[in-house]
C-alpha cells in the first residue's frame, strides 16, 4: 500500500490538506514542513507552515501559531526572493505576523523576545509609522502598562493609513481604539472613536426596531462583526457618561447575538461588567449561569482572565444586595465535579482563577499592570441605581416586528438566495483581492492558482468554481496529463480535473466544482464553500507545479 511519505512531498502536502481538521493534520504538515526543510525544498516548506497556521487560526489556538510564523521568516530569510513573485503570499504572511504578535496579547505561553522579533521584522518591511505595526506597538505596551508609550504609538496609528491589507480587520478599528481609551479612562473619546462603526445605529427616544437596527449596521460597516462588537465596548462608556437608556438597548441587541456564537466569548466580560456596574445583578447571574461552561473552553487566557474578573465582580455586588445564597449550576470540567455553587463561592473561585492569570501574565511580563488591573475591576462599584425586576425584565422585550415589504441582509447563520452580492461578500470578507470581469465572474490569485466563481444554472443557484493551474504543459505531454488528472479525480473528491487545449500548443490543467444552492444558502455556509474551494483549488495547481 503506497502512503503519503512514499509519494513526493506535493503531493503528501495535497492529502494532507484534505484531511479532516484536528491534531493529526497539523501534525502532518508539521511532518511535510521539517522534511521539506531537511531536503532542501523552501517552497513546501512554506506552504505546510501556511496551511498549519491557518489551520492553528481556525482552530482558535493562536498561539501555536507563532512557532511555525517565525520560521516561515527564517525560511524567507535564508532564500531572499523566495516570495517575489507572489506577493499575495508575502501580504498573508504577513498578516499572520501580526496574528501571531496578537496571541502575546491573549496568552503567557508566548514569549514577549518571539513576540517583539517579529514585530520588529514586520516594521523593518513596512516602516514603524505604518498601522499594523504602530497598532501593535500600542497595545503591547499597553499590556505591558506603558500607558505614554502606548499613547505615542496610537497618535501614529490612528494617523496611518487604515485599509493596510496587513492590518487586522478595519471595521473593527474604532471598537479596538475605542477599547484602549476605556482603558485609559477616556469614555467621551471612546464613544468618539466607536462614531464610524455606529452612525444611525440608535435613537435614545424609543426602543429601535429590528428593522431600522439591521438597516442602520448593514450601511455603517461591511464587517460581519458590527455593530454589536462596537456596541459592546460601548457599554461601560455609555454607562459612564450617564446614557444609561442607550447602554441597555445595545446590550440587549449585542448579547442577542454573542449569547450563542462562540468566537464572542471574549466579549462576554464587558456584558457582565455591564449587568454589575449598571444594577441589572439578576440579568447578570442568569447571563452568567448560562455562560460559565464557555469558561472551561476559553478562546484564550485574557478572555478568561477577564470573565472571571467580570463574573467575580458581578458576584461580589450580588452577595452585597442579599443574593449571596443563590445557587449557580457549574459544569463538571477535567478533575473538578459537577456542582451547584452559591453565588458567593462562585465569586471567591472566580477571583481565584481572574487573579492566578492574571499573575501568569505578569510573570512573563515583568510587570504588575495585569494584577492591577483585574484588582481595579473588582473593586468597581456600580455606576447606576440599582433597578427593580419589573424593569430589568424590560431588556427580554422583543423588537418590533420586522416589516415583510422590506427584505434584510441575511444573518450569518439565515438561508437567503443566492447572488451575486452574497457570494462577493463572502469574498470580500476573506480580505484577499479579487476582479469582477464584464461577465459577473469574480476571479482571484491563490498561489499557483487562478479560481474563478460565477454563478450558473437557469436561476443563477449553482456555484460553480473553476480552477486553473498557472502552470501549461507541453502539447505532447497530452498522456501524461490526462494521466495526472484521472489519478487526481481517482484519489481525490474535489476538485474535478480536467485538461484543456487552447490550440497555442500548450495544455492547460484546470479543475471544477459546482454546488446546487437552489434551497438557499447561509452566509456563513457559502463562506465554508469558497473556503473549501479554495484550499482544493490551490493544492490542485501546487500539485501541477510539481510535475516533472
Amino acid at each position: 500500500m503506497t502512503t503519503a511519505r512514499d509519494r513526493g512531498l506535493a503531493a503528501a502536502l495535497a492529502d494532507a490538506r484534505d484531511r479532516p481538521d484536528g491534531a493529526e493534520r497539523c501534525a502532518e504538515l508539521e511532518r511535510i514542513a521539517s522534511r521539506a526543510d531537511a531536503t532542501g525544498d523552501p517552497r513546501t516548506a512554506v506552504s505546510a507552515r501556511f496551511a498549519l497556521v491557518e489551520a492553528y487560526l481556525h482552530r482558535g489556538e493562536r498561539w501555536r501559531a507563532v512557532e511555525p510564523v517565525r520560521r516561515m521568516r527564517a525560511t524567507l530569510d535564508g532564500h531572499p526572493g523566495l516570495l517575489d513573485a507572489r506577493p499575495d503570499e508575502l501580504t498573508r504572511l504577513r498578516r499572520h505576523q501580526r496574528q501571531a504578535v496578537e496571541a502575546s496579547f491573549g496568552t503567557p505561553r508566548v514569549g514577549l523576545d518571539q513576540a517583539r522579533s517579529l514585530l520588529d521584522a514586520l516594521a523593518g518591511e513596512l516602516g514603524e509609522d505604518a498601522a499594523p505595526v504602530a497598532e501593535l506597538r500600542c497595545r503591547l505596551a499597553d499590556h505591558l502598562g506603558d500607558e505614554p508609550a502606548a499613547r505615542r504609538a496610537y497618535e501614529r496609528w490612528s494617523a496611518a493609513d487604515a485599509n493596510d491589507p496587513v492590518g487586522g480587520c478595519a471595521g473593527c478599528a474604532p471598537a479596538r481604539r475605542a477599547d484602549l481609551l476605556a482603558g485609559w479612562g477616556e469614555p467621551d473619546a471612546a464613544l468618539a472613536a466607536l462614531a464610524p462603526a455606529l452612525t444611525g445605529w440608535v435613537e435614545p427616544e424609543a426602543p429601535p426596531t429590528r428593522r431600522g437596527e439591521r438597516q442602520a449596521a448593514a450601511g455603517a460597516t461591511a464587517c460581519t462583526d458590527q455593530p454589536e462588537r462596537a456596541l459592546t465596548v460601548g457599554l461601560l462608556p455609555w454607562l459612564r457618561t450617564g446614557a444609561v437608556t442607550r447602554a441597555a438597548r445595545a446590550h440587549v441587541y449585542a448579547y442577542r447575538r454573542h449569547r450563542s456564537e462562540k468566537t464572542a466569548f471574549p466579549l462576554l466580560a464587558a456584558h457582565l461588567r455591564f449587568c454589575a456596574l449598571g444594577g441589572y445583578l439578576h440579568r447578570g447571574l442568569e447571563i452568567l449561569t448560562e455562560q460559565l461552561p464557555e469558561l472551561d473552553r476559553p478562546a484564550d487566557d485574557l478572555s478568561a482572565m477577564e470573565f472571571a474578573a467580570a463574573g467575580a465582580l458581578l458576584c461580589g455586588l450580588a452577595a452585597e444586595a442579599g443574593l449571596g445564597g443563590r445557587r449557580i449550576h457549574r459544569p463538571g470540567h477535567g478533575s473538578r465535579p459537577a456542582a451547584e455553587v452559591d453565588v458567593a463561592t462562585l465569586g471567591t473561585q472566580l477571583q481565584a482563577l481572574a487573579t492566578a492569570l492574571a499573575g501568569s501574565f505578569d510573570a512573563r511580563n515583568g510587570t504588575g499592570h495585569q494584577s492591577g488591573r483585574i484588582a481595579s475591576w473588582l473593586a468597581e462599584r456600580p455606576l447606576a441605581a440599582p433597578v427593580s425586576l419589573a424593569a430589568e425584565s424590560e431588556l427580554d422585550e422583543e423588537p418590533d416586528a420586522e416589516d415583510p415589504a422590506e427584505p434584510l441582509p441575511p444573518g450569518p447563520e439565515e438561508p437567503a438566495p443566492l447572488d451575486a452580492a452574497l457570494l462577493a461578500a463572502a469574498l470580500d470578507a476573506r480580505g484577499e483581492p479579487y476582479t469582477l470581469e464584464p461577465d459577473g465572474t469574480l476571479a482571484g490569485r491563490w498561489g499557483e492558482a487562478t479560481i474563478q466563481f460565477r454563478l450558473l444554472g437557469r436561476d443563477g443557484d449553482v456555484l460553480h468554481a473553476r480552477v486553473v493551474a498557472q502552470r501549461r504543459l507541453p502539447a505532447g505531454r497530452r498522456a501524461e496529463a490526462y494521466a495526472f488528472c484521472n489519478a487526481w479525480n481517482h484519489d481525490r473528491l474535489l476538485p474535478a480535473a480536467y485538461v484543456h487545449e487552447p490550440g497555442d500548443g500548450t495544455l492547460v490543467l484546470a479543475a471544477g466544482v459546482s454546488t446546487d444552492l437552489s434551497c438557499g444558502v447561509a452566509p456563513a455556509q457559502l463562506a465554508v464553500l469558497v473556503a473549501a474551494a479554495v484550499r482544493t483549488g490551490t493544492a490542485y495547481a501546487e500539485a501541477v507545479a510539481a510535475l516533472p
